[in-house]
Order: C-alpha cells, then sequence, then structure tokens
C-alpha cells in the first residue's frame, strides 16, 4: 500500500514514526529469475486480530445457532400467532387449555384475548417477556408449578375483563370506590377462563 489511509481503517492499530503500514507485513524477497510475486507475511499484530476475528465469528455463530435450533425445536413462530394451541407447546399449560375448551369462553375468547393487552406493541411484549420467563424457567427447572400468573399479567387480565365485560361491571366499579381497593374479576370468577381447575 502506498498510503496508510486505507490501512488504518481495516486496522487501526499505532505506528512508530519511521513506520509506514507495509512495515507491519514481512514481504520475503523474490527469488532471482522469479515471476511469482511474494505474498505478504502478516506480522504478530495481524495474526492476533486474524485470531480475535474468528473467534468472535465463531462465538457469534455458536449463538446464533444454538438460538436458532431452539427457536426451531420450541416451535417459536406459533407464539406469534393467536392459536390457542401454541400455549400447549409446554406440558405445563395442558390443564389450563382443556379447562378453557370446557369454559364458556371456548367459544368467544382465546388465549391472547384475555392473556395480552389488545394494542399490538403491548401485545407482542408482553408475550416476548413471558417466553423469555416461561423459556427460562423450563431450562433451568426453576418454574412454579401449578403455574402461577404474575403480578404484570393479573393486571393484564383484569384490565382485559374489565373491558369486555365494561356493561356489567360498570355499575359495579362506580360503587367500589378506591380502584386500589377493588377485587380481580378472577377473585370471584376463577374457574370461568379455564373452567373448574383441580
Amino acid at each position: 500500500m502506498s498510503s496508510g489511509r486505507g490501512f488504518r481503517a481495516l486496522f487501526p492499530g499505532k505506528l512508530d514514526a519511521d513506520q509506514t503500514p507495509d512495515d507491519l507485513c514481512v514481504v520475503p524477497q523474490r527469488p532471482a529469475g522469479s515471476l511469482i510475486t511474494p505474498v505478504p507475511v502478516p506480522t504478530s499484530v495481524t495474526k492476533t486480530r486474524i485470531i480475535l476475528g474468528l473467534i468472535l465469528a465463531s462465538t457469534l455463530g455458536l449463538f446464533a445457532g444454538v438460538g436458532g435450533y431452539t427457536f426451531y425445536y420450541g416451535q417459536g413462530f406459533s407464539y406469534l400467532s393467536n392459536d390457542p394451541k401454541a400455549c400447549v407447546n409446554c406440558h405445563i399449560m395442558r390443564e389450563q387449555y382443556d379447562g378453557w375448551q370446557k369454559s364458556p369462553h371456548h367459544a368467544v375468547a382465546t388465549c391472547n384475548d384475555c392473556h395480552t393487552p389488545h394494542d399490538l406493541i403491548g401485545k407482542y411484549l408482553t408475550k416476548a417477556e413471558n417466553g423469555y420467563n416461561h423459556s427460562k424457567g423450563f431450562t433451568l427447572q426453576d418454574f412454579h408449578e401449578p403455574i402461577m400468573i404474575k403480578p404484570r399479567n393479573a393486571t393484564v387480565l383484569q384490565n382485559n375483563c374489565v373491558s369486555c365485560h365494561v356493561q356489567i361491571v360498570d355499575g359495579i366499579n362506580t360503587h367500589a370506590g378506591d380502584p386500589k381497593k377493588m377485587l380481580d374479576c378472577v377473585h370471584c370468577h376463577r374457574d370461568v377462563g379455564h373452567g373448574p381447575i383441580h
């Protein structure tokens, strides 16, 4: 290279005052009468960067491969749908799914209608958070059995109950006073969404 500008863009290292980019490579001498131009041999600085680049690429490839396999094996695309069968990819939800099929809500609501916010961003953020928590729980085997709803998800559930049944609960909520002291719908109507669970 005649100019160090292109070299520095690729290898932003420091050169001594008396060095040029060509000094970082050892160029063997061409044997007399040879038509072959020798290939520059990288120095230890260049070799280190190549090795670090290969390690980084291998690590990223490993994570992408394992993540892709896990997403495929775990039927990851099914969680992007509204199909309730996606919720029984894990055995722990089988009882809730079976209960929902026998419940009054089976004909009018899917899992997402009750358990995710009704706006697009909130829905997929909730799905992502729950997917992460469920996969972590199954991987580390530290999930609670039977599965229990987390406070954030209980709030989503309560908001969806009130949203769908606003005409029924409007009068109740008006007389309840402080919304923080109101009972959640599932306090009294526990079996409505999933049917009787024993």
